[in-house]
């Protein structure tokens, strides 16, 4: 690794492009994009959930056999314990589905706490798909949670124990797709630094996965998925045809000389088109290609793209992760957009955890990593004698 020379600039700044560890499981390259495993995210999109976790666990993809082992050994994990059910029942319905989520795992922590955070790791990956199928079902009111069938699959499972009312046969596959790309992402982002750091003080993968989640909840970062299925809908809303390039030009240039956001663009890293944004791309013209909001996404990818273009201070003019991943969801029959940011969480909280155990139990010869302590400089009145 090239020297690295840290300056006052580096300050307030959000640690942004500091190096503290190492990442075994991911990288975001500026051009290449996402990988796992040193495999990009194109070639892994498709398979199942199942060989790519065990890819970020293992750095390899599974042979036939291998992942069938894998998949018992999960599915052996997969039953919640019923006392996590009851504990969601008593939750207000008002509260966000991140702060269910937060207390779900809190339950999970209680009742299931274990001293390896290995085990703790694989209980997790096998149990949050029911933990999250029960939130929605639980809050939004659409009966009791359904007894999981594991033996289905990882996703499938999920799917059969979430079955939005308004799903199409096109739900499961995006799922599959959905979980898989946004499993991890590097080291650093927000949520994934602030499970590692709390796991640092050696609290267990349940708290650490808490702090994540919080992490992941603001709109900065896990919710952007929510904002960016709204401003397509006011969007929509405002230039009426997707298909009008002029209509979506206007209207761009509105947005921009009231200084409104055009949301879902840019990128801390990347400097293309996020793949993750192009795999669902090419997956929409496969499952919904005439459904309005996914045209309303398609055409800010190209609109937007060279609106963006035109403003030299843009780093990156191209569509990210949560560009189209709503309208995808919306289309497939999931329209409640405040579950988004929960969907995505399920997904992260299997990266993070597997990456929580790295820094537990592999890092440094097996050490662990220490306590995450960093200095700040002092910047108030200077201190007197009285």
């Amino acid at each position: 690794m090239e020297d690295f020379i840290l300056t006052e600039d580096h300050l307030e700044t959000g640690l942004r492009g500091i190096p503290v560890g190492y990442c075994p499981t991911s990288k975001v390259d500026p051009q290449l994009g996402l990988s796992y495993g040193g495999i990009l995210l194109k070639e892994l999109a498709h398979k199942a959930p199942e060989e790519v976790i065990f890819l970020l666990l293992n750095r390899r993809l599974p042979n036939d056999a291998e992942v069938k082992d894998f998949s018992k050994n999960l599915h052996s994990r997969a039953k919640l314990d019923p006392r996590v059910i009851e504990g969601l029942k008593t939750l207000p319905k008002e509260g966000h589905p991140m702060k269910w989520l937060v207390a779900g795992l809190n339950l999970m922590g209680m009742y299931a706490k274990n001293d390896s955070y290995r085990e703790e790791c694989m209980n997790v990956m096998a149990q949050i798909p029911e933990l999250v199928a029960a939130i929605y079902r639980i809050r939004a009111g659409w009966g009791d949670p359904i007894e999981p069938k594991p033996e289905l699959g990882y996703m499938e499972n999920f799917v059969h124990m979430l079955s939005p009312p308004g799903a199409n046969e096109h739900f499961a596959r995006l799922m599959k797709v959905f979980d898989i790309i946004h499993f991890d992402h590097g080291g650093g982002n927000l949520s994934t630094f602030s499970g590692k750091t709390v796991a640092s003080g050696h609290e267990d993968m349940y708290g650490s996965l808490i702090s994540a989640m919080c992490g992941l909840a603001g709109p900065l970062h896990g919710m952007a998925n929510q904002e960016c299925l709204r401003f397509l809908k006011r969007a929509l809303n405002e230039v009426g045809d997707p298909t009008d390039a002029k209509a979506v030009n206007n209207y761009l240039q509105q947005l921009w000389d009231r200084k409104d956001k055009l949301f879902g663009f840019g990128h801390a890293v990347l400097r293309v088109e996020d793949p993750r944004a192009t795999v669902q791309y090419e997956l929409g013209e496969e499952i919904c290609p005439d459904n309005e909001l996914f045209l309303m996404s398609k055409a800010m990818r190209v609109h937007g793209s060279n609106f963006l273009k035109q403003h030299p201070k843009v780093q990156n003019p191209y569509p990210n992760v949560d560009a189209v991943s709503g309208s995808l969801l919306t289309a497939s029959g999931l329209t409640d957009e405040t579950y988004y940011t929960v969907l995505f969480g399920m997904s992260r909280c299997v990266g993070i955890a597997i990456q929580i155990v790295y820094e537990r139990e592999e890092a440094r010869g097996g050490k662990g990593t220490p306590i995450v302590r960093p200095k700040y400089l002092y910047s108030g009145p200077a201190p007197t004698d009285a």
